[in-house]
């Protein structure tokens, strides 16, 4: 699904040329769960806005569903963005003006989908999610949980293929980021392919597979094997 072979990615300023990425190579397949870890400024967001088409690669190859990413135009990139991938943010990016039923939409809307099958796909995510009772609210009158949750009914409205999570519980308290995490386990359980960046061991071990980055390189890779919810009832006590 994604195969990513001796990545690059360098940014320049006049004076300053800055290596973010080098020889990156890495694979996720349909189905995976994997994490990205690492410390502050490794690469990891960097790469991560390279994996769902927001930035570009300096060198070397990117593979998304056997078609070679780095080249496309840009108008491109966004339509097989908008085809194929479903982001959740760590601050939500949700619009205030707007809502609950309308920012879960917005993405149905860019894809010119009709009102009422707008309404008939926004009911049934929201009923999957939870958040029915909340479709006629604002976001500043939900939890930091509850905001989440309707971040990732607006990532899975048009039924991505993969999925980006940076950080999904950075802004989110212990209870609430537990939920998060549960919600993106039932999501990779029910055959999602999930890509995440986190800084916490405990949403890492939510996954199958972490990777470990440093000054733009990968480091090492583990498999995940941990009984989450023994994890999570000793993270209670």
């Amino acid at each position: 699904m994604i195969k990513i072979e001796n990545l690059s990615k360098v940014f320049r300023t006049e004076e300053v040329e800055t290596a973010a990425l080098n020889g990156i190579s890495l694979q996720v397949n349909e189905g995976d769960f994997v994490t990205i870890m690492g410390p502050s400024g490794c690469g990891k967001s960097t790469l991560l806005n390279i994996v769902g088409l927001l930035d570009s690669a300096s060198g070397g190859s990117y593979l998304m569903l056997n078609q070679e990413i780095n080249g496309l135009k840009e108008v491109e990139k966004a339509k097989v963005r908008k085809q194929n991938i479903g982001f959740i943010f760590q601050n939500f990016n949700l619009i205030d003006e707007l809502s609950v039923y309308d920012n879960i939409a917005l993405p149905l809307i860019y894809n010119n989908v009709n009102a009422a099958e707008r309404k008939k796909k926004v009911e049934a995510i929201a009923q999957r999610l939870s958040i029915s009772h909340r479709l006629k609210h604002y976001p500043q009158q939900l939890s930091g949980g509850q905001q989440q949750r309707v971040a990732v009914a607006r990532a899975l409205i048009n039924d991505p293929k993969i999925i980006l999570a940076d950080e999904p519980t950075g802004n989110l308290d212990s209870k609430n980021g537990n939920e998060v995490m549960e919600l993106l386990t039932d999501l990779h359980a029910k055959g999602a392919t999930i890509l995440m960046v986190t800084h916490s061991d405990y949403d890492a071990s939510f996954s199958q597979k972490t990777i470990y980055m440093k000054d733009g390189t990968i480091l090492t890779e583990k498999n995940n094997s941990r009984n989450v919810d023994v994890f999570v009832d000793a993270k209670e006590n």
